[in-house]
C-alpha cells in the first residue's frame, strides 16, 4: 500500500467510526470499497492488518451500542468479508469473535439497523465475499447464516432478494467444489450438509402453494444452471425435475416466466441438454401456457443448437399461430398458403386476440418480435410468402383497409384499428422480410402498403417513420431489370408514385415527419444515385427543391438533416434548380454560401455539426465545384470552424484539415494519424509546396489553438495531425538556421500563452521552415500520452480519495484536498 495512504488511514477509521461525524457519501464507500478489494487481491490482507491495526479497530466499532449510520454499517460488514476472503486472514478475525459479531446476532442483524435494506445488503454481500474457502462454509453453518438468507430471498427489497438468491447459489456451489475431490455420489443425500439444506430448501419452496416462493427456487435453480456446469448439476436436476413438472399440473402454472428461464437454462447447459426427458417436459410445456406465456419458451427453443424436429416444429406452430388467426380471419379465397404445419385455427389463440385489446396488442407485438429475432437462425423452410401476407394483413386491420372474412377479423378490425404499437411491431417484421423473396403480386401488395401508410393523414409520426424505413429496405432489395443494372419496371412505378408523396411529407407541419423524409431521401439518394431510373424521377420532382429549402427550417433537427440531405444530392449532381438571376454562379456554389451562413450563424450545434461533415466528404470525394479554389474553400472554413463553441465543430475542422493535409501531400488515403507507423516519403519539393498551401489556408494557426484546447478530444486530434504531418515531412530540411529565426520564438512564445490559457495574438503569416522547426521542438508524443490518460486520472487516486472524504469533515486543510 502507498506510504501517504496507510498514513492517512488511521483519520479516515476515526471519522467513520464516529457518530458524530458527518458520513461520506456512499460513492465514496463504494470507491473505498474497491480500492481495497484491488490490495487484497495483490497481497495478504492479514498482513495489511498487522500494519494497519486501526482496519480491525474500526470493525469492533460495529460492535458497540452506537448509532452508526446505515452506510457505514454496510460499509463494514462488506470490508470484513474482503479481508475474510483469504483463509489465514480469516482465522486471524475469528480470534477475538470478530466475524460472529458482525454477522451475528449480536452485530445489526440482531439490532434495529437491519430494517435498513443498505445494512442487509451489506450482510449478504460481506457473506458472499467471505465466502472462498472451506472454513467459511462451518462458519456459516455455525452461525445459522442459511435460514437468514432464505428469508431474505422474500425481502421487500429487490436488490436484497436477489442478492440472497445470488448467495444461495455461490454457497451451493463452493460446497460442491469442495465435495467434488471425491467419487461423485448419485444421491444428493450423500452431499455436504450446507448443499443438502440448500436443496432441501428449494425443494420446499416447488411445494409451496405460494408463488412468490416457487418463483425464488426458480430463480436460484436457473443461476446454478448458468454458471455451473459440473457434473452434480445433473444429479441435482435428476432430483427436482420430477418437482419442476408438477407445476405444470396447476391451473394456472405459477411463475411462468421463471419456469420459462429454468427449462431453457437446462437445455443450454452442456450438463443436461442430453436428458431426453427434458424435452418431454419442454413440450409439455408449450402445451400448457397461455400463447403469451409459450411465445419466449418457443423462440429459445428455436434458438437451441440440438433439438428434436418434432419439439421445433411444436415450437414453430407456437410462433406462428397468432399470425396464421389473422391470416384466416381476415383473408378471403384463394386461400394463403399456410403458415402451421396443422389447423390454424387455435381456441386459446383467438380467446386471447379478442379478450382485450391490451392482450391483442400485447401478443401480436410479441409474435412479430419474436419472428424478427428468429429470421438470422429461420427455421427450414422459413414461410416467407405466409408471413409477408401476414404482415400486410396486420397493418391492413389497423389502417381499416382489412376485408374481414369472418366475425373473429370483424373483431380484430374494431381491437386493432388505429393501433400505433402494432403498426410499428409490423412495420419493423415487414422491413426484415425484405431479406427474402415472394411472388410479384404479393410483393405488389407490401408496396401499396406500405404507400397507404406514408400517405394516410392518420400516420402518427413515428409509424411514419417506420413506414420509410421499411419502404427503403424493400426498395433496397429490388431486383434489377433484366440485362441492365437500371431499375425494374414495377420499382420505376412505385417511385413515381412515392416521390409525391415524399414532397408532402416534407412540406408537413409535423418537424419529426420533415426530419423522417429528408432522411430517407438521404440514404436512398447514397445508394441509388447511379440508377437512371431514379436520378430522372428525382429531377422531375420537387424534392430537390423542397430539401433545399428546409435549410431554413425553425426546428435544427430539421435543418441538420437538410444540410446532409442535400449535401449528398449535391455530391451526386442531383442540385435543386439550374443557375438563376440570382445566383448566377449556379446551384453548387449557391449551396456552399448557404451551408457556410449556416456555419458562421446558426444558433444551433447539430446543423453546424452537419455542414462540417458534409464539407468533409465534399473535400474528400473532390466534389466538383471545389476544384477551382479549394484553398479559398478550406481557409474559410477553417476560419469559421476555430471561432465555433461547439467542440464536436472543432474536432470536424481538424478531420477537414487532415483531408487537405493528405491530399496535398498527394496521399489521399491517409486518414488516420493515430496509427501512423512508417509514414511513406514524400519528395521534399512536394513537401515544401504542401507547406507553403498549409500556411496560406493557415491550418497551423488552426491546429496550434486545438493542440491546447480545453476539450481533450479536439486536443487530441490536433496533436495527432501534427505528428503525422511532422512525420510525412521529416526528409524535408529547409534553411538550418529557422530553429533560431525571431519568426521560431514569437512562435514558441504564442504556443506558451495558449498552453496557459491565454487568448494571445494570431500567429499571423508564418514560413514553412518556422513551422517546422516549432514542430521538431514539440513533445508531441509526450502530450500525446499525457491527453491519452484519464481527466480525472489524479482526482481518481486512492490518496485523492480517502484526502476528500477526510476534508469534507475539516480534518485536512482545503489546500490538501483535490476540489474536482
Amino acid at each position: 500500500m502507498d506510504p501517504e495512504c496507510a498514513r492517512l488511514l488511521p483519520a479516515l477509521c476515526a471519522v467513520l467510526a464516529d457518530p458524530r461525524q458527518p458520513v461520506a457519501d456512499d460513492t465514496c464507500l463504494e470507491k473505498l470499497l474497491d480500492w481495497f478489494k484491488t490490495v487484497t487481491e495483490a497481497g495478504s490482507s492479514l498482513l495489511l492488518l498487522q500494519d494497519i491495526p486501526c482496519l480491525v479497530e474500526l470493525l469492533f466499532q460495529v460492535l458497540k451500542p452506537q448509532d452508526l449510520s446505515p452506510g457505514v454499517l454496510s460499509f463494514s460488514l462488506r470490508l470484513a468479508g474482503i479481508f475474510a476472503a483469504q483463509e489465514d486472514c480469516f482465522q486471524f478475525l475469528q480470534q477475538g469473535e470478530l466475524l460472529p459479531g458482525l454477522f451475528g446476532e449480536a452485530g445489526p442483524l440482531g439490532g434495529a439497523a437491519w430494517t435498513a435494506p443498505t445494512v442487509r445488503s451489506g450482510w449478504i454481500q460481506g457473506l458472499r465475499s467471505l465466502a472462498q474457502h472451506p472454513s467459511a462454509l462451518k462458519f456459516l453453518a455455525d452461525l445459522g447464516a442459511l435460514d437468514t438468507v432464505f428469508s431474505l430471498q422474500g425481502d421487500s427489497s429487490l436488490f436484497v432478494a436477489s442478492a440472497a438468491g445470488q448467495l444461495l447459489v455461490h454457497i451451493l456451489c463452493l460446497s460442491m467444489q469442495g465435495h467434488a475431490g471425491g467419487q461423485l455420489s448419485p444421491q444428493a443425500c450423500d452431499w455436504p450438509a450446507c448443499a443438502q439444506k440448500i436443496v432441501g430448501h428449494i425443494e420446499e419452496s416447488l411445494c409451496s402453494t405460494a408463488t412468490p416462493r416457487v418463483t425464488q427456487a426458480l430463480n436460484v435453480l436457473t443461476t446454478t444452471f448458468v454458471h455451473c456446469h459440473s457434473p452434480w448439476t445433473q444429479v441435482l436436476w435428476v432430483q427436482l425435475s420430477p418437482l419442476v413438472a408438477c407445476l405444470l399440473e396447476k391451473d394456472p402454472v405459477p411463475a411462468t416466466h421463471s419456469l420459462v428461464d429454468l427449462l431453457l437454462s437446462v437445455a443450454r447447459s452442456p450438463v443436461l441438454s442430453s436428458d431426453c426427458g427434458l424435452w418431454v417436459m419442454l413440450a409439455q410445456t408449450l402445451g400448457c401456457l397461455s400463447p403469451t406465456q409459450a411465445g419466449p419458451l418457443a423462440l429459445g427453443i428455436l434458438k437451441l443448437q440440438d433439438c428434436p424436429q418434432e419439439l421445433r416444429t411444436q415450437a414453430s406452430d407456437v410462433l406462428f399461430q397468432p399470425l396464421a388467426c389473422v391470416l384466416q380471419a381476415a383473408v378471403q379465397a384463394p386461400e394463403p398458403p399456410a403458415l402451421l404445419a396443422g389447423p390454424a385455427e387455435d381456441s386459446a389463440v383467438v380467446s386471447t386476440l379478442l379478450s382485450s385489446r391490451s392482450a391483442c396488442v400485447g401478443l401480436l407485438c410479441q409474435t412479430l418480435a419474436h419472428l424478427e429475432l428468429l429470421q438470422p437462425v429461420a427455421p427450414s423452410p422459413w414461410p416467407q410468402a405466409p408471413l409477408l401476407r401476414a404482415a400486410v394483413t396486420v397493418l391492413q386491420l389497423c389502417n381499416g383497409s382489412a376485408v374481414p372474412a369472418s366475425d373473429v377479423g370483424g373483431r380484430l378490425c374494431v381491437v386493432l384499428a388505429g393501433c400505433v404499437r402494432v403498426q410499428r411491431a409490423a412495420l419493423d417484421f415487414l422491413g426484415m422480410l425484405s431479406q427474402g423473396t415472394g411472388p410479384r403480386e404479393l410483393v405488389t401488395q407490401v408496396f401499396a402498403t406500405l404507400l397507404d401508410y406514408l400517405e394516410s393523414p392518420d400516420s402518427s409520426p413515428t409509424v411514419l417513420k417506420k413506414a420509410f424505413q421499411a419502404t427503403l429496405r424493400w426498395l433496397l432489395s429490388s431486383p434489377k431489370s433484366p440485362g441492365c443494372c437500371d431499375l425494374d419496371p414495377h420499382t420505376q412505378l412505385f417511385l413515381r408514385e412515392l416521390l409525391p408523396v415524399l414532397q408532402k411529407r416534407l412540406c408537413s407541419p409535423c418537424w419529426e415527419v420533415r426530419d423522417s423524409g429528408l432522411e430517407f431521401l438521404t440514404q436512398l439518394t447514397r445508394r441509388w444515385a447511379g440508377q437512371a431510373g431514379f436520378r430522372q424521377a428525382l429531377l422531375a420532382s420537387e424534392v430537390p427543391r423542397l430539401a433545399k429549402q428546409l435549410l431554413q427550417d425553425p426546428e435544427s433537427y430539421v435543418r441538420a438533416s437538410a444540410v446532409t440531405a442535400v449535401g449528398q444530392l449535391s455530391s451526386q449532381g442531383l442540385h435543386a434548380t439550374p443557375a438563376s438571376p440570382g445566383h448566377p454562379e449556379g446551384p453548387q456554389k449557391s449551396l456552399r454560401l448557404d451551408l457556410l451562413h449556416l456555419l458562421s450563424a446558426d444558433p444551433e450545434g447539430f446543423p453546424r455539426r452537419a455542414v462540417m461533415q458534409v464539407f468533409t466528404e465534399w473535400l474528400r470525394d473532390g466534389h466538383a465545384e471545389l476544384a477551382g479554389d479549394t484553398e479559398c474553400f478550406v481557409a474559410r472554413v477553417l476560419q469559421v470552424a476555430s471561432r465555433d463553441q461547439d467542440w464536436e465543430v472543432r474536432g470536424q475542422g481538424l478531420e477537414l484539415a487532415l483531408v487537405f493535409l493528405a491530399q496535398t501531400l498527394g496521399q489521399p488515403g491517409s486518414h488516420c494519424p493515430c496509427a501512423v507507423t512508417a509514414p511513406e516519403a514524400v519528395p521534399p519539393g512536394c513537401v515544401a509546396q504542401a507547406l507553403q498551401a498549409f500556411c496560406r489556408v493557415q491550418l497551423f494557426e488552426f491546429a496550434f489553438r486545438a493542440l491546447f484546447d480545453c476539450d481533450r478530444p479536439v486536443a487530441q486530434k490536433s496533436c495527432d495531425l501534427l505528428l503525422f504531418l511532422r512525420d510525412k515531412a521529416t526528409p524535408y530540411d529547409g534553411p538550418q538556421e529557422a530553429e533560431g529565426s525571431p519568426d521560431v520564438a514569437s512562435v514558441e512564445a504564442t504556443l506558451q500563452r495558449w498552453r496557459a490559457g491565454e487568448q494571445g495574438p494570431p500567429l499571423g503569416p508564418l514560413e514553412p521552415e518556422a513551422v517546422l522547426a516549432v514542430l521538431r521542438s514539440m513533445d508531441l508524443e509526450g502530450l500525446r500520452g499525457a491527453l491519452a490518460e484519464s481527466s480525472d486520472h489524479m482526482e481518481k487516486s486512492p490518496q485523492s480519495l480517502l484526502q476528500d472524504i477526510l476534508a469534507t469533515v475539516g480534518i485536512l486543510g482545503d489546500n490538501e484536498a483535490d476540489c474536482y
